[in-house]
């Protein structure tokens, strides 16, 4: 069987122009980059086109060491859908190289369900990331040069900056630095730290802007720290915004790509889902229901993740109502949260299966909670026999859900076209059936005791002394009616990461939180997950390679 990158590289891929004009857009309209990308300028967003189009959210269960496609089903759903004579894009985030060189490898897709050139979008892209990096960056700078330079006529508080620097790539042992030593002219020595660049407000900003001039005002609304007297210093008192913006001059406008089988793919912005929103920028979703009948589009992780944020945050701030959501399910991690080892996922168990099927039940009764009713997803391996595939459409019938076999990765369009008529059918009975799960106006902890009992399953919230004092501060200055994005693991649906299948009677613990005012959320930060990931014993780095004629390997 060819790997991901031999099946990639064997692809015929069109010119970009060629993709484009299936959206109906002319090639002097287009930023190209080489044959095979572009930029598309944001005068091709029209809100009037939105209307009575389709958006299809992907989510899963809750993630496993064997993994679960959600990307592969994205692709292998859009190439579905227009087999079956629907105009699709699917709408994707761009690849962190913390992952790529980490634990996960590429995030392109897989098999014969793969968003191209691969390389490229696994690797530097567009050039994206380095540009929020870069804005982000700029901003810690200017901070800075603020203490030593300005003699601080802001009176801010070395102490009390919240604003760290960034850099694309898992590197734990810059989560806390000291900074400005060497003697006066050095700067002013303080305590400081990293995050990764996909964490960044910066990116989180880029996600939900809805223009240039949106970007610009939440960029200057970017809280950095406090003063001695604990009064709020703002990324505008240093008028910072206007040169951070003019960095992401080009990054704001979406990446047009292909998929395998040549139908157009956006891919555009990349927040993780652990410790961001988890989606794709609110720029692209609108540029992809602008130009087609259906988006495709995924949330990072489960559903009391990314899921929760795309309909919590993204849909209520860019005014998204989703058709349709699809929840990704695989029989080898369904044995994992049945109990089953990693080393023994490959072996038949139709036991283990059913064991680890409430999982999978709690992400249908959270996409309940919004009012869509999903469409379950078995994403076939290799090893999976009838019987345990069985097991797992029984449940789901029980349930009164639509189930699907997916073989995208090994037949492309042709493994989806069941999954694909049964997401269609559940997409047109459902035109304004999305319902938020709470309201940006209710308070702090209402908003947090509801995400941690309807979706994590929990009993209670705990808060820290430290929490409960930055919730009195957030009221204080009047960013307590924001939104709450949740820093908390995957790899359950409790704050501990060990709790596997559907755990109950647990407390969520809130540490502290972290501020993206200019985002427009509040990040609570839950049980031990961290802004800034390390890397594993053993990094994907290790097994990339490239030769003198410029061919890449050890890609997944």
């Amino acid at each position: 069987m060819k790997t991901d990158l031999e099946i990639a590289k064997s692809a015929k891929m069109k010119p970009v122009t060629e993709i484009a004009s299936k959206l109906g857009i002319e090639e002097k309209d287009l930023y190209q980059i080489g044959k095979h990308m572009a930029k598309l300028p944001l005068r091709l967003l029209d809100e009037s086109k939105q209307k009575d189009k389709k958006l299809v959210l992907v989510t899963a269960i809750t993630p496993t060491p064997a993994g679960e496609g959600k990307t592969t089903t994205s692709i292998g759903l859009t190439e579905g859908l227009n087999k079956i004579g629907v105009k699709t894009t699917v709408v994707l985030r761009e690849p962190s190289l913390g992952p790529v060189f980490g634990i996960k490898g590429g995030a392109a897709g897989g098999g014969f369900s793969q968003v191209l050139p691969m390389e490229d979008i696994n690797l530097h892209f567009t050039g994206d990331l380095a540009a929020v990096e870069k804005a982000h960056n700029l901003l810690s700078a200017l901070i800075d040069n603020h203490l030593q330079s300005r003699k601080n006529t802001l009176n801010l508080d070395p102490r009390k900056i919240i604003w760290k620097r960034v850099m694309d790539m898992n590197e734990r042992s810059l989560r806390n630095i000291v900074i400005g030593m060497g003697g006066p002219k050095q700067g002013i020595p303080r305590e400081t730290g990293f995050d990764i660049t996909a964490a960044s407000e910066v990116m989180a900003a880029l996600c939900l802007a809805k223009d240039m001039e949106d970007l610009k005002e939440k960029f200057g609304n970017i809280l950095i720290g406090y003063t001695f007297e604990d009064e709020p210093v703002y990324a505008r008192d240093l008028n910072a915004q206007g040169a951070m913006a003019a960095l992401m001059k080009y990054a704001i406008m979406p990446n047009l790509v292909q998929t395998i089988e040549g139908n157009p793919a956006i891919i555009h912005g990349g927040p993780f889902a652990n410790i961001a929103q988890g989606t794709n920028t609110l720029i692209a979703t609108k540029m992809g229901l602008s130009l087609s009948d259906y988006v495709v589009t995924e949330a990072g992780f489960a559903s009391e993740l990314g899921a929760e944020k795309f309909l919590n945050i993204k849909s209520q701030y860019g005014g998204l109502t989703p058709n349709a959501s699809v929840i990704v399910a695989t029989i080898r991690a369904l044995k994992y949260h049945g109990g089953v080892k990693a080393a023994g996922l490959k072996e038949p168990n139709a036991d283990a299966v059913e064991k680890g099927l409430p999982n999978l039940e709690k992400h249908i009764e959270n996409m309940r909670h919004f009012n869509l009713e999903p469409v379950v997803a078995i994403n076939k391996f290799a090893t999976d026999t009838d019987e345990e595939i069985e097991v797992v459409k029984k449940r789901c019938e029980k349930l009164g859900i639509k189930v699907a076999l997916n073989e995208g990765w090994e037949k492309g369009g042709d493994g989806t076209i069941e999954l694909a008529r049964k997401v269609k059918e559940a997409a047109d009975s459902c035109k304004t059936c999305f319902e938020p799960l709470y309201d940006f106006n209710w308070d702090i902890e209402k908003k947090l005791h509801t995400i941690a009992t309807k979706l994590y399953g929990a009993d209670h919230v705990e808060y820290t002394v430290k929490a409960k004092q930055q919730m009195s501060m957030f009221e204080k200055i009047g960013l307590d009616k924001l939104p709450v994005c949740v820093a908390k693991t995957q790899k359950s649906l409790s704050d501990d990461q060990y709790k596997l299948g559907r755990p109950t009677d647990f407390t969520v613990k809130i540490r502290e939180f972290e501020v993206a005012a200019g985002a427009g959320f509040l990040v609570p930060i839950a049980g031990t997950i961290m802004r800034m990931p390390g890397l594993p014993s053993l990094p994907s780095a290790e097994k990339i390679n490239i030769d003198n004629d410029g061919n890449i390997s050890g890609l997944f």
